[in-house]
């Protein structure tokens, strides 16, 4: 068993994956600028990050569940000898850790996107390779933590490079039949997933992305035109529910899919998994879907994995 910091420990993320670490029997010790509510006090705003040094002390593995992204995070840890985790969905800064070249293992994708969408599509393509579309459906209703919603938000009229093209977030529409919501026209969407599984796969990958409330997907779509857009107010909660589906999808309609409820829940659940491996990986960064299978997941414990049998 390991002892674990998490960053962001009490936040949306952080809370659920503390009662899941210590309900495996890990020691999960929260990490926060609220003395009141963490057990290490840790202020990530500090230019010389001391409150997060004094915090690595007798630390395994640190959960980077924050928002906060500096490499400086996993530069320290790892040099203080404890493995590092981080639940981020940002391209930019993914690329900027795997430059690193840490002492102890890094391990990235992990979340349910990227995270779970990696695991789907790295199956999807042992089956059938060749291209494939990662569909990615979250609760309009879950009340997501700041630094998913900024996430989301300062995307808006934003554009990224990728399969030699330039992509403006929030467009380029495809239609999947999504199980349990009918057929949805979902946009394309700069999750990190689709670059690192282009390069690691070796095929075309593309994420899109929706929320279950249709009028809150067309309004971002819409939005995305709007000089500035990203900088509006975030307004008043969308009307939705809390659940969640991610969905790969071959070039021949091989398909994986899982879902659950509460998008913070699972990521928690998919972080969970990693501590439990991260230790036991080499020195140098990873990312999920080279260092678990798919069927590894604990299923039936907040995910629903819909794949076919294994063949006898």
């Amino acid at each position: 068993m390991t002892t674990v910091l998490i960053l962001g420990g009490y936040g949306a993320v952080g809370r659920h994956l503390a009662a899941r670490l210590r309900q495996d029997g890990h020691t999960a010790l929260t990490a926060g600028r609220d003395a009141a509510r963490a057990d290490r006090p840790v202020d990530l705003a500090q230019p010389d990050l001391r409150s997060y040094q004094s915090a690595l002390d007798g630390i395994d593995v640190v959960v980077n569940a924050s928002g906060k992204e500096d490499p400086r995070l996993a530069e320290l840890a790892t040099a203080r000898g404890a493995a590092f985790v981080d639940i981020t969905a940002t391209a930019s800064y993914i690329a900027a850790l795997e430059r690193l070249d840490p002492p102890r293992p890094v391990l990235l994708s992990v979340g349910l996107a990227p995270g779970l969408t990696n695991l789907l599509a790295a199956d999807v393509h042992r089956a059938s390779p060749g291209p494939i579309d990662v569909a990615v459906l979250l609760g309009a209703g879950e009340r997501h933590g700041p630094a998913a919603t900024d996430w989301t938000y300062r995307l808006l009229g934003d554009r990224f490079q990728h399969d030699g093209t330039a992509v403006r977030n929030f467009t380029r529409p495809r239609r999947f039949d999504l199980p349990g919501h009918g057929r949805r026209r979902l946009y394309r969407l700069d999750f990190s997933d689709q670059h690192t599984l282009t390069r690691d796969l070796n095929v075309r990958t593309r994420t899109y992305f929706g929320l279950d409330s249709r009028p809150a997907t067309t309004a971002l779509a819409a939005l995305t035109w709007l000089p500035g857009g990203s900088h509006l107010p975030r307004g008043p909660h969308v009307p939705g529910g809390d659940d969640w589906l991610v969905l790969a999808q071959g070039h021949d309609g091989t398909t994986r899919w899982a879902r659950g409820r509460n998008q913070s829940r699972g990521t928690a659940i998919v972080a969970a998994a990693a501590v439990g491996l991260v230790t036991g990986l080499p020195p140098g960064t990873h990312h999920l879907h080279s260092a678990l299978d798919l069927r590894d997941l604990p299923m039936n414990q907040g995910i629903e994995l819909h794949t076919p049998p294994p063949s006898s």
